[in-house]
């Protein structure tokens, strides 16, 4: 599983407010939902929030083993 919490640290840690995210970067407020709620999103999305925070994928995302794997 792809977890989202370390976003949410290196959006503050870049003094970056959600609102900043959806005002002047123009990323939807759903997008925001999914990554609380750990939701798939596309690399290019992925590419964009590195752009904007100035950030490696690993300072975003990281990933969990599914407990039920295949």
């Amino acid at each position: 599983m792809i977890k989202y919490d370390k976003f949410w640290d290196t959006l503050k840690a870049k003094g970056v407010s959600q609102y900043d995210l959806y005002t002047r970067h123009g990323v939807p407020r759903s997008l925001l939902d999914r990554l609380r709620k750990n939701k798939a999103i596309t690399t290019d999305t992925i590419n964009r929030l590195c752009n904007i925070l100035h950030c490696d994928v690993g300072d975003i995302m990281t990933h969990e083993d599914d407990e039920d794997t295949f």
